[in-house]
């Protein structure tokens, strides 16, 4: 059993403004990412993986951007879904804003 305890994991620092705490098995990554740079004027630039991804928005408010697709509004409580390869990206509507965010296959981009 694998167990990330919140008070007892550091967070690691992305860049400015956002840090994140991952857990994961051999086939599935959740990674809790806080910002805190917020708000945006732009969104973040667009970006696609191999990963299939969903996220929670568990703080904060976005506007999150998928390809083909019209933005969407979202606030805490709400999720969204991305396919493998659909570029995508967010802007932070809020100050702060808490993402989960669930990979598979895991990302080992992040492990590194």
């Amino acid at each position: 059993m694998a167990t990330l305890l919140f008070d007892q994991t550091p967070y690691e620092k992305v860049r400015e403004g956002l840090e994140r705490k991952i857990i994961h098995t051999d086939n599935l990554m959740t990674v809790l990412i806080d910002f805190t740079d917020g708000p945006w004027s732009e969104p973040e630039p667009p970006h696609s993986h191999p990963h299939e991804q969903t996220s929670y928005i568990a703080a904060g408010e976005i506007l999150f951007f998928c390809e083909g697709e019209d933005p969407v509004r979202l606030k805490a409580g709400d999720m969204f879904a991305v396919a493998s390869g659909k570029k995508h990206t967010i802007q932070l509507l809020s100050g702060e804003a808490r993402l989960v965010d669930s990979f598979n296959p895991i990302r080992e981009d992040f492990l590194k």
